[in-house]
């Protein structure tokens, strides 16, 4: 690997972490029926410092969202407009979803963007994820 395309690799991974917490907080502000993020793309997101402060109060604001959402709620239906065009209709099961498969994909990406500068990155899977949360659990 050359060093143009190395650094074009942290180029990358640093868009994609922006990016993921981007679409996570706009994701957020349409379930709550706030504006869209007022910079797209999280391009306002200069520092890891940066991107990690506004992805804790995406989740804490998410918390509190998903904590007041009952069962029927979740094939309610909304109109969303994406930047793309166009109007789509979407229940909130629907858009979860998409919220947590588009995370899943970029992380995958960013998994092997780790791999492929010699790094060892940390497990990313949903079973990982359950296996480190019953092991403090106990």
């Amino acid at each position: 690997m050359t060093v143009a395309e190395m650094q074009e690799l942290f180029a990358y991974n640093a868009w994609a972490k922006c990016h993921i917490v981007w679409a996570e907080q706009l994701w957020l502000n349409r379930w709550l029926a706030h504006p869209n993020p007022a910079v797209p793309q999280g391009r306002d997101l200069t520092t890891l410092a940066a991107a990690r402060a506004r992805w804790e109060a995406i989740e804490a604001e998410r918390a509190t969202f998903l904590a007041g959402l009952g069962e029927r709620r979740l094939d309610e239906t909304m109109t969303v407009s994406p930047s793309t065009g166009g109007e789509y209709v979407h229940s909130f099961r629907e858009m979860f979803r998409h919220a947590i498969d588009h995370s899943s994909y970029h992380r995958g990406q960013l998994v092997t963007l780790l791999r492929q500068v010699g790094a060892t990155p940390p497990g990313t899977g949903l079973i990982v994820f359950y296996r480190e949360r019953r092991a403090r659990a106990t």
